[in-house]
């Protein structure tokens, strides 16, 4: 472990950066009961202690990646409500990018492992359900933008939980079958979610 002077220590956002980065990479690695806070420590390079003093305790420490990954959704989502011309146009012009986010291996390890405690623990499982409904909100919010007067709540919101699947299902699939034909995956999905949409 290397001693930091005043002038290197980093500021406590960087720090708790370097914990979550750290404790994703156990997570994948081990999964979430083999990575030890000892073993999250070492991969920062970090005491137990200091790890203490920025997360009470491991399912703190998933709370702030679920955290960090619906931020970054949400800057997606305005980028994408930002662009102009409808929902459909939008969302089959960023296709490619989203299939290859789904499709990173190390990424889909993690939400796996996350996902797999909140099978079993309480407490994760209300933190990723936290998450997921807030996702939610975000991607009818969205929809709105071009949703048909025809369609009853119920219905609008059946569209939306589909449409989640997708992209939940092909996380899965990153594992089961890393490498499909991914020009000819982007094509079939884009059809699927014009028929979602229209």
């Amino acid at each position: 472990m290397v001693h930091e002077t005043a002038a290197m220590k980093p500021s406590p956002e960087a720090r708790r950066q370097q914990i979550l980065d750290a404790a994703s990479d156990c997570v994948r690695r081990a999964g979430f009961h083999g990575a030890s806070m000892a073993d999250i420590a070492k991969a920062a390079g970090l005491s137990v202690g200091q790890i203490y003093r920025y997360f009470e305790n491991k399912e703190a420490i998933i709370a702030a990646i679920v955290a960090q990954d619906l931020a970054e959704m949400r800057e997606k989502f305005a980028e994408l409500e930002s662009q102009p011309g409808t929902l459909l146009a939008v969302i089959t012009q960023h296709m490619p990018e989203a299939v290859d986010k789904c499709y990173d291996l190390a990424k889909a390890a993690l939400v796996l492992e996350v996902l797999a405690e909140a099978a079993r623990n309480p407490k994760v499982a209300a933190i990723v359900r936290a998450a997921d409904a807030q996702e939610r909100a975000l991607a009818q919010s969205m929809l709105e933008r071009d949703r048909k007067p025809e369609w009853s709540d119920a219905e609008f919101g059946a569209r939306g939980e589909v449409l989640g699947m997708l992209f939940d299902g092909m996380i899965m699939r990153a594992v089961n079958n890393p490498t499909p034909d991914r020009a000819a995956l982007v094509k079939v999905l884009q059809a699927t979610v014009k028929g979602l949409l229209n």
